[in-house]
């Protein structure tokens, strides 16, 4: 059995070769460089570029290395699973499967599942970490799928960014939204919702944004102690520790994991950026 996912599951580098689970990077481009994401750039060029004045603009998946991984995996007579970055969040899901379709012309016996996560960061990541899991628990195909679909179906996704200025040069709000946020210290809370990235509301200050991502958590979460809760920063481990801290105070869940968030998320939030996931129905 062959699991794929992309770059935007926020998963380190070391997790997919440990795993074996294949990666397709997303790409950055910072000026005239292209980079593919994890395999050569680390995202702290990214912070580094944004914090500088330079914004990095990011393309999907490469199709090419789409259609080699699929061909090879038909040639193989084996059995795969790709779980993909939100369709609404990137083209590299709807790509994915027209490559598939393709390759299926040639080798029509093709085992091959595609799905599309809805998530991003580490709602994406949970996913194939679970994947990975029950694939070396010998659990058939079939199986593995079900729990990641149901899995997906139910992940909740809490953002919220540390300087609107960022969402502006990427385009995802407007600059004078994001000029009378920053003199109010104006904080957005966000979350994904049918894959896409949604305002809940705005807070002023960091302290309010957790204090309310603590209440979310109590009204939307399912048994938070048996769960492992996930949060994902933008190059802010002081303020990630922090939120860990007051989940475990709250909730005491089973583990809480911190990552950084990776290079193709970054260059749309930038730093200083948090997510929390969770799911909010026991599995």
């Amino acid at each position: 059995m062959r699991l794929f996912a992309d770059s935007a599951s926020d998963l380190p580098k070391e997790f997919f070769e440990k795993e074996q689970v294949v990666l397709f990077p997303l790409r950055v481009h910072i000026g005239d460089e292209e980079y593919e994401d994890i395999r050569t750039i680390h995202s702290q060029k990214v912070y580094d570029a944004i914090r500088s004045g330079i914004q990095p603009k990011t393309s999907q998946v490469s199709p090419e290395e789409m259609l080699t991984a699929f061909e090879q995996l038909a040639k193989d007579k084996d059995e795969g699973f790709y779980i993909a970055f939100s369709s609404e969040l990137s083209g590299t899901y709807n790509t994915a499967v027209m490559v598939a379709e393709q390759v299926r012309e040639d080798y029509p016996d093709l085992n091959l599942t595609i799905l599309d996560s809805k998530a991003a960061s580490l709602g994406h990541g949970l996913l194939v970490k679970e994947a990975a899991k029950l694939r070396d628990a010998g659990q058939p195909l079939s199986e593995i799928i079900e729990r990641v679909r149901t899995m997906a179906d139910h992940m909740e996704s809490l953002f919220t960014v540390e300087d609107l200025d960022y969402m502006a040069r990427g385009g995802r709000i407007s600059r004078g939204s994001a000029f009378v946020g920053g003199l109010l210290n104006i904080k957005p809370l966000l979350h994904v919702e049918e894959g896409k990235l949604v305002p809940i509301e705005k807070l002023r200050g960091r302290k309010k944004v957790v204090k309310r991502m603590i209440e979310l958590m109590e009204t939307r979460g399912e048994q938070l102690r048996n769960q492992t809760i996930a949060i994902s920063h933008g190059d802010d481990e002081e303020f990630a520790a922090f939120v860990k801290n007051e989940i475990e105070e709250h909730f005491h869940p089973r583990n809480v994991e911190i990552y950084l968030i990776g290079s193709v998320i970054a260059s749309h939030t930038g730093p200083g950026t948090l997510a929390v996931f969770f799911l909010n129905r026991a599995l």
